[in-house]
């Protein structure tokens, strides 16, 4: 899951939450994972030579999932040369009060994600002028950038507020995708076959 398969790594991080005390359920969901995996064995993550180099990310977060502490799932995914070099799928550290505080916390996490790829690509000589991150949450955006203070997010730990000196620097810009077209839609939760799919193809894992 982490190397080479990001259709797996939400079901792998939510069976990871009980790996200590493991019930009949969880066995049962392994199994399912394992009959996915037995009719995808041949489906790879692949790459193939982009026509310009830019480096783009995709973010989403799925609200409160979490049944037992409330806490909501951040997802991201980066390409590169349009290819995918790197993922996750993870509980969120505190409980969002909101839908826009869990997106804007899945947000903040992918431009740390992307400083970090843009610093390696620049140290290789691959020089990136701003990396596009794309989100589905209007309110998440219009909080990133506008850091006029609001009563709704005065309890916002100041952490995640870094990421509007970075959009007002210029290393990140944000836009706004459909959430029919982000593929990091299944890093997040369960979804139907056909969207599901549709995340692996704008990914490359055929």
């Amino acid at each position: 899951m982490i190397g080479s398969r990001p259709d797996l790594a939400y079901a792998v991080g939510v069976l990871s939450r009980f790996m200590s005390k493991p019930g009949q359920e969880h066995w049962a969901d392994v199994k399912w994972v394992l009959i996915y995996l037995r009719g995808a064995s041949k489906v790879n993550l692949t790459f193939v030579k982009g026509s310009s180099f830019s480096v783009e990310g995709y973010c989403d977060s799925d609200y409160a999932t979490d049944l037992d502490r409330r806490r909501s799932v951040t997802g991201y995914v980066f390409k590169v040369w349009g290819n995918t070099v790197c993922w996750r799928s993870n509980l969120q550290s505190v409980v969002a009060l909101s839908t826009t505080e869990a997106e804007y916390m899945a947000l903040s996490s992918a431009v740390k994600e992307a400083i970090w790829l843009k610093g390696i690509c620049d140290e290789l000589g691959f020089s990136q002028g701003s990396v596009k991150i794309h989100c589905d949450s209007q309110s998440a955006l219009a909080l990133a950038k506008n850091s006029v203070y609001h009563e709704r997010t005065k309890h916002v730990a100041t952490k995640y507020h870094h990421i509007r000196d970075i959009v007002a620097q210029g290393d990140v810009t944000l836009f706004k995708i459909h959430t029919s077209r982000n593929p990091a839609d299944f890093l997040t939760k369960a979804l139907p076959g056909p969207k599901f799919e549709l995340c692996c193809d704008l990914l490359n894992i055929v």
